[in-house]
C-alpha cells in the first residue's frame, strides 16, 4: 500500500469517527428562558371617568335614549383604540317588554393574530330595584355604576392601554346588552346567550376569556365562582396566583364562591369556551349592598379597588403575549 493510498484511508478513519462521536453524543439546545412581561400601568383616574360618562348617559335599559347613547359612545372610544367593531343586534323580552332592539358590541384588537383571549362584561343597566329599601323607587332603573358601567370601564381602561403599549396577543371585546333584565331565574344574560349560540360552531375560537362584572366597589372582595372552578379552573388558579404575586390577594382572595348564572356561564357552556367571571361576593356568596338599588351610584365606586382588578387583568393579557402565563 503506497504512502498516499495510507494517508486517505487514515482520513477517511478519521472523519468517521468524527461523524461517530456526533451521533453517540448528542448535544441539547439550551431551554429558551421567555422574558418577564412588562405590564404597563393603567389608570384607575381614567377607568373611573368612563364609568362616570356612562351615568351620565342617564338610564341605559334597552328601547331607552340613553341607550343608545351608551351605545354609540362606546363603539366610537373603541374605535378610536384601534378596534374593530361591530354590532349584534338582537330582540329581547324583559320585565313585560316584548322585542325591544338590543345590541352586543363585538371589538377586536389585532384580529389578524390567531392567538386570541376575550375580555367580557355588559353594558346595559337593570330597569328595575326590586332590593331597595324605599319601595317607591323600587320600579326606578338603577344608576348601575358598580353593576354594568365598573366592567364597562374595565374593558375600554384596557384597550386604551394596548393602543398605547402594543403586544402580541389578538384580544377581543364583547360588550353584552339585555344581561340585567331578568325575572327571578327567567331571562338574565339574554345578549351573552344570543353570542355564545353564534359563536358555537367557530372553529377559532379565542383560548379563554374573563368576564368583568361588579367590579370596583368599596371595600370589594373577589373569589372563586363556581362555575368559573367548574369550566376553567386553571385560568382561576393562574389569575388568582398571579394577583397575590402582584399585591392583589387582599381583595383577590382565596374562598369558593357558589356558581352565579352570569354572562360567562353562557359562554362556558355554549360558546365552549372557558372563561371566568371576576364578581364582587362576599365570603358567603351574597352581592354588595348596592345591588340592584339607587345606591348603585358613584358614591360606591373604589378607585383603588377598580384599578387593582383592571391591573391584574391587564397584566394576564402581556403575560399570555410573552408566552410566562
Amino acid at each position: 500500500m503506497n504512502s498516499i493510498l495510507r494517508i486517505c484511508m487514515f482520513s477517511f478513519i478519521i472523519v468517521l469517527s468524527l461523524f461517530s462521536c456526533k451521533s453517540d453524543n448528542k448535544v441539547e439546545e439550551p431551554a429558551v428562558k421567555l422574558p418577564t412581561a412588562v405590564v404597563p400601568a393603567i389608570s384607575a383616574d381614567s377607568a373611573y371617568y368612563f364609568i362616570e360618562k356612562q351615568l351620565s348617559f342617564g338610564v341605559r335599559v334597552p328601547g331607552t335614549v340613553g341607550h343608545i347613547a351608551t351605545r354609540d359612545w362606546i363603539v366610537g372610544k373603541m374605535k378610536s383604540y384601534g378596534a374593530t367593531t361591530e354590532l349584534q343586534e338582537f330582540k329581547a323580552s324583559f320585565l313585560g317588554k316584548v322585542d325591544v332592539p338590543s345590541y352586543n358590541i363585538i371589538c377586536k384588537v389585532n384580529p389578524e393574530n390567531k392567538n386570541r383571549v376575550v375580555l367580557f362584561a355588559h353594558w346595559d343597566t337593570r330597569m328595575i330595584a326590586e332590593k331597595d329599601s324605599d319601595v317607591a323607587k323600587q320600579k326606578n332603573p338603577i344608576p348601575g355604576a358598580i353593576d354594568g358601567a365598573s366592567g364597562v370601564a374595565g374593558l375600554l381602561e384596557i384597550a386604551r392601554t394596548i393602543q398605547k403599549n402594543k403586544l402580541d396577543l389578538g384580544v377581543d371585546f364583547v360588550f353584552f346588552d339585555a344581561e340585567d333584565q331578568g325575572d327571578n331565574s327567567v331571562n338574565w344574560c339574554i345578549g351573552s346567550q344570543f353570542w355564545s349560540a353564534s359563536i358555537a360552531n367557530n372553529k377559532e375560537k379565542p383560548k379563554f376569556g374573563i368576564l368583568l362584572d361588579l367590579i370596583g366597589a368599596k371595600n370589594a372582595t373577589y373569589g372563586k365562582e363556581g362555575y368559573s372552578m367548574q369550566f376553567a379552573p386553571e385560568i382561576v388558579n393562574k389569575v388568582w396566583e398571579l394577583a397575590a404575586k402582584m399585591n392583589k390577594s387582599q381583595i383577590f382572595q382565596v374562598y369558593d364562591v357558589g356558581g352565579i348564572i352570569d354572562d360567562h356561564f353562557y359562554v362556558n357552556a355554549k360558546g365552549k369556551i372557558p372563561t371566568i367571571d371576576i364578581i364582587e361576593t362576599t365570603p358567603n356568596g351574597t352581592f354588595g349592598h348596592y345591588h340592584h338599588t339607587h345606591k348603585d351610584d358613584l358614591s360606591e365606586v373604589d378607585r383603588s379597588n377598580l384599578g387593582s382588578v383592571i391591573q391584574v387583568v391587564t397584566a394576564v393579557l402581556y403575560k399570555v403575549s410573552d408566552g410566562s402565563f
